[in-house]
Protein backbone atom coordinates (compact mmCIF):
# COMPACT_ATOMS: atom_id res chain seq x y z
CA UNK A 1 0.00 0.00 0.00
CA UNK A 2 1.11 3.67 -1.01
CA UNK A 3 0.57 6.47 0.96
CA UNK A 4 -1.56 7.47 -2.11
CA UNK A 5 -4.19 4.61 -0.86
CA UNK A 6 -4.13 5.93 2.86
CA UNK A 7 -4.46 9.32 1.88
CA UNK A 8 -7.52 8.51 -0.93
CA UNK A 9 -9.36 6.31 2.09
CA UNK A 10 -8.93 9.38 4.55
CA UNK A 11 -10.73 11.49 1.62
CA UNK A 12 -13.11 9.24 1.08
CA UNK A 13 -14.90 10.02 4.65
CA UNK A 14 -14.80 14.15 3.48
CA UNK A 15 -13.09 17.00 2.00
CA UNK A 16 -9.83 18.31 4.44
CA UNK A 17 -7.21 20.65 4.36
CA UNK A 18 -3.80 19.23 4.70
CA UNK A 19 -3.04 20.22 8.07
CA UNK A 20 -6.58 18.30 9.05
CA UNK A 21 -5.89 15.69 7.48
CA UNK A 22 -2.29 15.18 8.85
CA UNK A 23 -3.87 15.54 12.37
CA UNK A 24 -6.39 12.89 11.75
CA UNK A 25 -3.42 10.54 10.57
CA UNK A 26 -2.39 10.54 14.31
CA UNK A 27 -5.81 9.95 15.55
CA UNK A 28 -7.31 7.45 13.33
CA UNK A 29 -4.76 5.95 10.39
CA UNK A 30 -2.32 6.09 12.60
CA UNK A 31 -3.33 2.73 13.59
CA UNK A 32 -2.26 1.57 10.08
CA UNK A 33 -0.31 3.69 8.72
CA UNK A 34 2.23 5.95 9.50
CA UNK A 35 3.48 9.50 7.77
CA UNK A 36 5.54 12.79 8.17
CA UNK A 37 3.17 15.99 7.76
CA UNK A 38 5.86 16.91 4.74
CA UNK A 39 5.36 13.32 3.32
CA UNK A 40 1.51 14.12 3.31
CA UNK A 41 1.67 17.36 1.71
CA UNK A 42 4.55 16.09 -0.65
CA UNK A 43 2.19 13.36 -1.89
CA UNK A 44 -1.34 15.76 -1.74
CA UNK A 45 0.66 18.07 -4.39
CA UNK A 46 1.68 14.58 -6.90
CA UNK A 47 -2.18 13.62 -6.50
CA UNK A 48 -3.55 16.92 -7.37
CA UNK A 49 -0.84 17.22 -10.35
CA UNK A 50 -1.76 13.34 -11.10
CA UNK A 51 -5.61 14.79 -10.94
CA UNK A 52 -6.56 12.20 -8.34
CA UNK A 53 -7.98 14.86 -5.82
CA UNK A 54 -8.87 18.31 -6.46
CA UNK A 55 -7.50 21.79 -4.01
CA UNK A 56 -9.86 24.72 -3.36
CA UNK A 57 -8.77 27.57 -1.68
CA UNK A 58 -9.86 28.97 1.44
CA UNK A 59 -9.26 32.65 2.32
CA UNK A 60 -8.86 33.37 6.19
CA UNK A 61 -8.16 36.42 8.18
CA UNK A 62 -5.23 36.46 10.37
CA UNK A 63 -3.81 32.86 8.75
CA UNK A 64 -2.26 31.95 6.13
CA UNK A 65 -5.03 30.64 3.68
CA UNK A 66 -5.83 27.00 3.23
CA UNK A 67 -6.47 24.09 0.42
CA UNK A 68 -8.41 21.80 0.99
CA UNK A 69 -8.66 18.54 -0.65
CA UNK A 70 -11.21 16.42 -1.65
CA UNK A 71 -11.23 13.27 -4.28
CA UNK A 72 -12.34 13.52 -8.17
CA UNK A 73 -13.93 11.14 -10.30
CA UNK A 74 -10.49 9.98 -11.24
CA UNK A 75 -9.36 9.01 -7.26
CA UNK A 76 -12.66 7.44 -6.43
CA UNK A 77 -12.15 4.84 -9.10
CA UNK A 78 -8.50 4.50 -8.16
CA UNK A 79 -9.64 4.21 -4.57
CA UNK A 80 -12.40 1.91 -5.79
CA UNK A 81 -9.50 -0.23 -7.90
CA UNK A 82 -7.68 -0.19 -5.04
CA UNK A 83 -10.11 -2.27 -2.55
CA UNK A 84 -10.40 -4.82 -5.42
CA UNK A 85 -7.01 -6.19 -5.13
CA UNK A 86 -5.97 -8.72 -2.84
CA UNK A 87 -3.87 -7.14 -0.24
CA UNK A 88 -0.08 -7.78 0.48
CA UNK A 89 0.19 -9.94 3.37
CA UNK A 90 1.50 -8.46 6.41
CA UNK A 91 4.91 -8.51 7.56
CA UNK A 92 6.33 -7.43 11.10
CA UNK A 93 9.05 -5.25 10.95
CA UNK A 94 10.13 -4.05 14.51
CA UNK A 95 13.41 -3.22 15.48
CA UNK A 96 12.30 -4.31 19.36
CA UNK A 97 11.88 -8.08 18.23
CA UNK A 98 14.93 -7.94 16.91
CA UNK A 99 16.59 -6.81 20.20
CA UNK A 100 14.76 -9.18 22.41
CA UNK A 101 15.58 -12.13 20.03
CA UNK A 102 19.08 -11.41 20.43
CA UNK A 103 18.90 -10.36 23.82
CA UNK A 104 21.14 -13.49 25.39
CA UNK A 105 23.85 -11.96 23.68
CA UNK A 106 23.05 -8.48 24.12
CA UNK A 107 22.61 -5.87 26.52
CA UNK A 108 19.31 -7.17 28.31
CA UNK A 109 19.10 -3.86 30.79
CA UNK A 110 19.07 -1.51 27.78
CA UNK A 111 16.72 -3.90 25.96
CA UNK A 112 14.46 -4.12 29.42
CA UNK A 113 14.16 -0.63 29.03
CA UNK A 114 13.20 -0.23 25.41
CA UNK A 115 10.41 -3.00 26.33
CA UNK A 116 9.44 -0.67 29.19
CA UNK A 117 9.12 2.31 26.62
CA UNK A 118 7.34 0.31 24.35
CA UNK A 119 4.72 -0.59 27.20
CA UNK A 120 4.47 3.15 27.93
CA UNK A 121 3.99 4.30 24.66
CA UNK A 122 1.28 1.57 23.73
CA UNK A 123 -0.52 2.58 26.95
CA UNK A 124 -0.30 6.25 25.77
CA UNK A 125 -1.49 5.22 22.19
CA UNK A 126 -4.64 3.24 23.90
CA UNK A 127 -5.77 5.75 25.91
CA UNK A 128 -5.71 8.33 22.64
CA UNK A 129 -7.73 5.73 20.42
CA UNK A 130 -9.98 5.12 23.42
CA UNK A 131 -10.88 8.56 24.01
CA UNK A 132 -10.98 8.50 20.01
CA UNK A 133 -13.86 5.49 20.03
CA UNK A 134 -15.90 7.64 23.04
CA UNK A 135 -16.07 10.89 21.18
CA UNK A 136 -17.14 8.56 17.84
CA UNK A 137 -19.98 6.53 19.96
CA UNK A 138 -21.04 9.52 21.73
CA UNK A 139 -23.10 7.95 24.55
CA UNK A 140 -24.55 4.97 21.89
CA UNK A 141 -23.41 1.64 22.24
CA UNK A 142 -21.11 -0.16 19.83
CA UNK A 143 -24.11 -2.25 18.32
CA UNK A 144 -26.19 1.43 17.96
CA UNK A 145 -23.39 2.85 15.87
CA UNK A 146 -22.49 0.25 13.78
CA UNK A 147 -26.00 0.43 13.05
CA UNK A 148 -26.44 4.10 12.16
CA UNK A 149 -23.31 5.48 11.56
CA UNK A 150 -22.70 6.92 8.37
CA UNK A 151 -19.17 5.93 7.95
CA UNK A 152 -17.98 2.49 8.76
CA UNK A 153 -14.30 2.08 7.66
CA UNK A 154 -12.46 4.70 10.64
CA UNK A 155 -14.62 2.80 13.08
CA UNK A 156 -13.78 -0.42 12.36
CA UNK A 157 -10.06 0.73 12.30
CA UNK A 158 -9.81 2.19 15.41
CA UNK A 159 -10.87 -1.00 16.54
CA UNK A 160 -8.15 -2.74 15.48
CA UNK A 161 -5.71 -0.22 16.36
CA UNK A 162 -7.29 -0.36 19.70
CA UNK A 163 -6.73 -4.29 19.64
CA UNK A 164 -2.97 -3.98 18.48
CA UNK A 165 -2.19 -1.94 21.20
CA UNK A 166 -3.96 -3.71 23.86
CA UNK A 167 -1.76 -6.62 22.43
CA UNK A 168 1.04 -4.62 22.73
CA UNK A 169 0.88 -4.37 26.01
CA UNK A 170 0.09 -7.67 27.10
CA UNK A 171 3.38 -8.76 25.15
CA UNK A 172 5.69 -6.23 27.24
CA UNK A 173 4.06 -7.54 30.24
CA UNK A 174 5.12 -10.57 29.38
CA UNK A 175 8.34 -9.62 28.37
CA UNK A 176 8.91 -7.94 31.51
CA UNK A 177 7.63 -10.31 33.90
CA UNK A 178 9.59 -13.19 32.45
CA UNK A 179 12.72 -11.17 32.74
CA UNK A 180 11.74 -10.14 36.30
CA UNK A 181 11.02 -14.04 37.14
CA UNK A 182 14.60 -14.66 35.89
CA UNK A 183 16.73 -12.37 37.30
CA UNK A 184 14.72 -12.80 40.72
CA UNK A 185 15.20 -16.14 40.10
CA UNK A 186 19.12 -15.99 40.59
Amino acid sequence: MALQDAILAALSNGESSGYDMAKAFDVTVANFWTASPQQLYRELDKMETAGLIEARMIQQLKRPNKRLFSLTDHGRATLRGFTIRAPKPTAIRDELLVQVESMDLADAASITVNVQNKLKASETKLKRYERTRSHLLDGRSERAYLAEADHLGPYLTLSRGITFEQENIRWCEFVLATLEDRTGAS
